[in-house]
């Protein structure tokens, strides 16, 4: 019965082609469909954001929602053009990006690769991993957010507190999903290693990283967006540049335009780092199948 149904679903996911179709026609067949694919998600994608813009919008100059808290998109594309052309307190608003991203990318940097190997080298020692177990917790119980003011007082108003928050927002995302892909490696092809001679070193360079690299691309994906938001927070907190002091004077001003245009740079860089770490992805681990997807 099981197969039955297994066949019958299998049948009805495939297209169907006629006898003595080409490879050629096949591949032209997926292909189209593929495409057809792509373009019906972008329609839908690109539907739903001009409705709720468009709703955004029209609620706003119809006074629906009040503009002092909710300012129209209108307003925010203003503000942010303003912005791009005059700047804000006579600095470029292209200079307080680049201190933002800056304090992420070596945040993110350093945490991840940090993250990686700290939760590669404890996932492959048992008994290193059960003696700081307990600290790795305790750490990773504090609040990110009281850490900042922490890093304030220790390093100043520079880059450094913004790096070091945005490090300890990265390091234990990375760590985690990097010693439990350590801890899930497949132990059959561990044993297969080791019966052909593998060294610890060559098991874990060979077998343990590239069977953990889906784990610690997953966490990959959603850190970068954690290292912006230790950069934003620690620049809230006390900075001289930055995003996080564009929010902290648009609200010290009430200026909500202000405040959603900074939310809207954020979610920019953010999509175009997504974007970036899924090339890499695509590219270092071509090795891996592509994921079912549904019709």
């Amino acid at each position: 019965m099981t197969a039955t149904v297994t066949n019958t679903a299998t049948q009805t996911a495939a297209p169907a082609f006629r006898a003595g179709t080409s490879d050629a026609e096949i591949e032209a067949a997926a292909a189209k469909a593929a495409r057809k694919r792509k373009n019906m998600v972008m329609f839908w994608r690109l539907l739903i954001l001009v409705v709720f813009l468009g709703g955004w919008e029209i609620a706003s100059r119809a006074k629906w929602i009040d503009e002092f808290f909710f300012a129209s998109p209108s307003t925010i594309m203003k503000r942010l053009y303003e912005w791009g052309t005059q700047g804000t307190d006579g600095v470029s608003l292209w200079y307080h990006l680049w201190v933002t991203m800056e304090e992420s990318l070596i945040g993110f940097f350093v945490g991840s690769i940090t993250g990686v190997l700290v939760g590669v080298a404890l996932g492959r020692n048992k008994m290193a991993s059960d003696v700081f177990s307990v600290y790795i917790k305790v750490i990773n119980s504090v609040p990110r957010v009281v850490l900042a003011p922490i890093f304030i007082m220790l390093f100043g108003l520079g880059l450094a507190s913004k790096v070091a928050l945005s490090f300890v927002m990265v390091f234990f995302v990375v760590f985690s999903n990097a010693f439990q892909g350590v801890r899930e490696a497949d132990r059959a092809l561990i044993a297969n290693a080791q019966i052909l001679g593998a060294s610890k070193w060559q098991i874990t360079r060979s077998v343990i990283v590239p069977s953990a690299m889906s784990w610690i691309f997953a966490s990959l994906h959603v850190s970068f967006g954690f290292a912006i938001i230790g950069a934003i927070v620690g620049e809230f907190v006390g900075s001289r540049y930055g995003i996080g002091l564009l929010i902290n004077v648009a609200r010290g001003s009430f200026d909500a335009a202000g405040m959603y245009a900074a939310i809207v740079i954020i979610m920019v860089v953010a999509l175009l780092a997504e974007y970036l770490m899924t090339l890499l992805e695509h590219r270092l681990a071509k090795w891996r199948p592509a994921p079912l997807q549904d019709n």
